[in-house]
């Protein structure tokens, strides 16, 4: 999981504070001291960090801090908001820039094996999502089996791909590109452009000529998040050649340290818009500073994850399950229908890392998710008569229902458990709602107004 080792310092920096009923100013010193150590450990530029330690000290050792009456919370609030200012503020919520001639151009360039290509994939399902008519133009012409790359996840994404081969020059491409999508009334053009393994001046100059053919509205440097501080070096020297108008980090979701997130806007001043969080190419978010600054504390991102879940969640079918569970009528098929939902929202362990005061106590276990499977398979096994009631379920269909599953009889029963407790905890929990709304409080106590209301 991305910043988890910066993550998990800065909260046991934290939770030493939280500790004290007062500070001394030495205290938030040695707290300065051990949050610095851990930025630099996660490869966040010696620049940034020493801004970031001036800036929190000076207004954690101000009057108001130092007698409140939760100073520790007070300097976690402090390092929350100038972690969301070294993002980039709100500026980082701007998001892409369409032009306003209703036909845009967007280039994406960077280093080979940054994952350019992926995610202009990524971006062009987005867009399409939102409104948008993509096409993809393939102009790496020089890595092999680049072009064809393109086709696939372009396919994938059902947008539309120009390519022309690997022979013609790739401004050509470009620009022949941006007139195949006005013909196909496309009104947004994503530039695959090449990279290399490292900058040289052939590659800007190409990159150069591409811009000034097709005259993009955004230039999008995409950057792999996994190469720590050599990310900023990479972002400032594109940036210096072409005058890029936004970052996008991918492999965030790896073993990465983080110091390219929080570095890259201080330093270049060009605002982080997206990053890749996973394979699939619907593994894309926007970039919030602000929800970024909370999950690296351990604050939970409800926003996201809320997002996630009106973009992967049937609302009809999910009405549909709550309804029959409301009403105390619910099998095993709804069972499957709502497991299968969530699993669309992405990684179960990504998922609660988002729930406030959750992920922290959960780093070091790890869902698992093949068990989820197991659960389908048993359900799936079942007749459509027995999953609607499992109380028919005896030994002989128990042994035909975890042949058919490859499972064991224990996980079975382990199952039809766990869908009585939650059939029971709904039941009582339908009848309190009942009770309330004829009583009002005193239904959901049994009676009994707690509040004498």
């Amino acid at each position: 999981m991305a910043f988890e080792g910066l993550s998990d310092k800065l909260q046991n920096t934290f939770k030493k504070l939280r500790g004290k009923g007062a500070l001394t100013e030495k205290d938030i010193k040695a707290a300065m001291r051990e949050v610095k150590l851990a930025l630099l450990e996660a490869d966040v530029n010696f620049k940034v960090v020493k801004d970031f330690i001036n800036k929190v000290t000076e207004r954690a050792v101000g009057q108001d801090v130092m007698a409140s009456l939760t100073p520790g919370q007070q300097v976690i609030k402090i390092v929350h908001e100038e972690m969301i200012r070294l993002m980039g503020g709100d500026e980082g919520k701007t998001g892409l820039n369409y032009s306003d001639k209703g036909f845009t151009v967007m280039m994406l360039v960077g280093l080979q094996g940054a994952g350019k290509t992926t995610m202009a994939a990524k971006l062009a399902g987005l867009m399409k999502k939102d409104g948008k008519r993509p096409m993809l133009v393939a102009c790496d012409v020089y890595r092999p089996a680049a072009v064809k790359q393109l086709q696939v996840v372009g396919g994938q994404v059902g947008v539309p791909v120009f390519e022309m081969g690997t022979d013609i020059s790739p401004v050509e491409i470009a620009a022949r590109g941006v007139e195949e999508a006005r013909k196909q009334d496309c009104n947004v053009v994503l530039v695959d452009t090449a990279g290399r393994l490292h900058i040289d001046e052939e590659l800007m100059e190409e990159l150069r000529q591409i811009k000034a053919a097709v005259q993009p509205t955004e230039i999008l440097l995409v950057v792999d998040s996994m190469t720590g501080q050599d990310a900023v070096n990479v972002a400032e020297s594109f940036d210096e050649m072409l005058d890029v108008t936004g970052v996008i980090l991918t492999k965030l979701d790896g073993d990465t340290r983080g110091g390219a997130a929080l570095s890259i806007r201080a330093v270049t001043g060009k605002p982080v818009k997206f990053s890749g969080i996973g394979e699939k190419l619907t593994d894309i978010e926007a970039f919030y500073p602000d929800r970024m600054a909370s999950r690296i504390l351990g604050m939970g991102d409800v926003l996201s994850l809320i997002e996630k879940a009106s973009q992967a969640i049937d609302e009809e079918k999910a009405a549909e399950v709550s309804a029959r569970m409301m009403s105390n009528d619910f099998g095993l098929d709804d069972l499957l229908e709502s497991m299968q939902q969530v699993k669309k929202m992405g990684n179960m362990n990504d998922l609660l890392s988002m729930m406030p005061g959750v992920g922290g106590k959960l780093k070091d276990v790890e869902v698992d998710e093949s068990a989820l499977g197991r659960t389908e398979a048993i359900i799936r096994s079942m007749t459509p008569y027995e999953r609607r009631h499992p109380d028919v379920l005896n030994a002989s269909r128990k042994r035909r229902i975890v042949k058919g599953a490859g499972v064991s009889i224990q996980e079975l029963n382990q199952l039809l458990k766990q869908y009585e407790q939650s059939k029971q905890m709904m039941k009582q929990f339908s009848g309190a709602m009942k009770g309330k709304r004829r009583g009002g409080l005193a239904g959901l106590f049994g009676g009994k107004n707690p509040f004498g209301l």
